[in-house]
């Protein structure tokens, strides 16, 4: 930082102490308060749906890796078994389809919702750093402006023997006044352009985003069905009439009666 930059850091902070003392009046702009909330609140949600949107991808990973690990271990348990029974059939079909889906992420999904979702939402994230420049550019001025005018006003109220120091107080305090409302006028002007953008700009991204999920739905159901034909046709009444968990019961009950699972 040079020396200029130094001593206008020192002069603001001493006009934001003097402002909290009530000895400088702080110049206070509504409409601008209003438009830096909603870009605030914009800017938070942004960078929430960035992470939520990897969020969403990581988690497909996990859950068909996953399922490719569950799908491993079932083929494995009912081809020890029986390697020609139904059970064992439909475990290997799951393997393939749960394998197929994994090998799908990838190619189906992980690359164009890179392109389609994260990459834009990267986009307009990277563009609330620059924005916020522009708007603690804008916070600086206003101090000085404010310094400025405190200094003219006191010349104003008590005069200085010296006729030249309130001319230039004045000229000190147009020229800030200046700076200050040209990037104020242009923030107050641009900052609701920049929100009212942001669903022709998420359009795109929400589209792809639901037909990626869909077609990935698509492809789990159509790949998965087909492992429904190794059970029998009766599996999902027995299921809604709790016969599958009697099922259930009765293998655990004859589990707890061995020995080893802790049978007197």
């Amino acid at each position: 930082m040079s020396w200029s930059g130094f001593k206008k850091s020192v002069n603001r902070a001493g006009t934001t102490l003097l402002q909290k003392t009530g000895q400088i009046e702080r110049t206070v702009d509504r409409e601008f308060a209003d438009e830096e909330a909603k870009f605030k609140v914009f800017e938070k949600e942004c960078q929430a749906l960035q992470k939520d949107s990897k969020g969403y991808l990581d988690a497909m990973r996990a859950m068909t890796a996953a399922q490719a690990r569950i799908a491993e271990t079932l083929d494995v348990f009912y081809g020890s078994a029986d390697k020609a029974s139904e059970g064992a059939m439909a475990a290997h079909a799951y393997k393939r389809a749960v394998d197929d889906l994994d090998t799908g992420i990838g190619r189906e999904l992980d690359a164009p919702y890179r392109t389609t979702v994260l990459e834009p939402l990267g986009k307009m994230n990277a563009y609330f750093p620059i924005v916020n420049e522009h708007i603690s550019k804008r916070n600086k001025k206003l101090l000085d402006y404010d310094a400025a005018r405190s200094r003219m006003r006191k010349l104003i109220d008590k005069p200085s023997e010296d006729p030249t120091k309130l001319p230039k107080a004045q000229q000190e305090h147009d020229d800030a006044k200046e700076v200050f409302d040209m990037l104020n006028d242009q923030l107050i002007a641009e900052l609701p352009q920049l929100l009212d953008l942001r669903v022709p700009f998420f359009d795109p991204s929400f589209e792809a985003m639901i037909r990626m999920q869909c077609k990935f739905a698509e492809e789990g159901y159509e790949k998965l069905s087909g492992v429904q034909r190794y059970f029998a046709d009766g599996v999902r009444d027995d299921y809604a009439a709790g016969q599958l968990d009697a099922q259930v019961e009765g293998v655990l009950q004859e589990m707890r009666e061995l020995s080893i699972c802790g049978a007197a």
